[in-house]
């Protein structure tokens, strides 16, 4: 119920309590009753505040997330040098990104499709105001392939599969969430 819905419906509460309790006066006048403001609504649920740790898992879940978006868009044309990759990635993520990016460019490669993400927060460190975030990751990537950008012929005929993914995410100087280390292990591990 919205806020709106919430307000009308405690007046209509407060106003046949009001129009109740004046039928019953102790002297058998009829006293008006008074219209008294409603009470304030509670938040609803949607509108509650994330405690600041479920806030920092939230937003280095969204990092993460983003982070194979940005992959997988730049992929399609293997452009190591994108400062797209830096959107959501930093240090050893963002160095394994850039060279696998270029060796796809060096080798002819581009990738299509892009990976289906499902990931879980393991950790937040520290507790009460995390900086660190740990994500596991089952990422299918069998729509996800490497193609010979001169032919568009697909680069081997390995199919695509499921990954077991670990990735750390960090909180960065600036206040954003990037992915700062990631390990991906081998198809059919998740």
């Amino acid at each position: 119920m919205n806020r709106r819905s919430t307000r009308l419906a405690l007046t209509a509460i407060a106003i046949a309590a009001g129009l109740g309790s004046s039928a019953c006066s102790s002297d058998n006048a009829a006293v008006p009753a008074s219209l008294s403001p409603a009470l304030p609504s509670t938040p609803s649920s949607s509108t509650r505040v994330a405690s600041p740790a479920e806030a920092a898992k939230q937003k280095a879940t969204a990092a993460y997330l983003g982070m194979w978006e940005d992959v997988a868009a730049v992929a399609t044309t293997s452009d190591w040098q994108s400062p797209r990759l830096a959107n959501h990635a930093t240090g050893d993520a963002l160095s394994v990104l850039s060279r696998q990016m270029y060796a796809d460019h060096y080798n002819g490669l581009v990738t299509k499709g892009k990976p289906v993400n499902v990931p879980v927060v393991q950790s937040a460190e520290p507790q009460g105001m995390p900086k660190t975030v740990m994500i596991r990751d089952c990422s299918d990537a069998s729509n996800w392939l490497k193609y010979r950008a001169d032919n568009g012929q697909p680069a081997d005929d390995e199919p695509g599969g499921k990954h077991l993914i670990n990735a750390e995410v960090k909180l960065a100087v600036d206040g954003s969430w990037r992915v700062a280390r990631f390990a991906v292990e081998g198809n059919g591990t998740c």
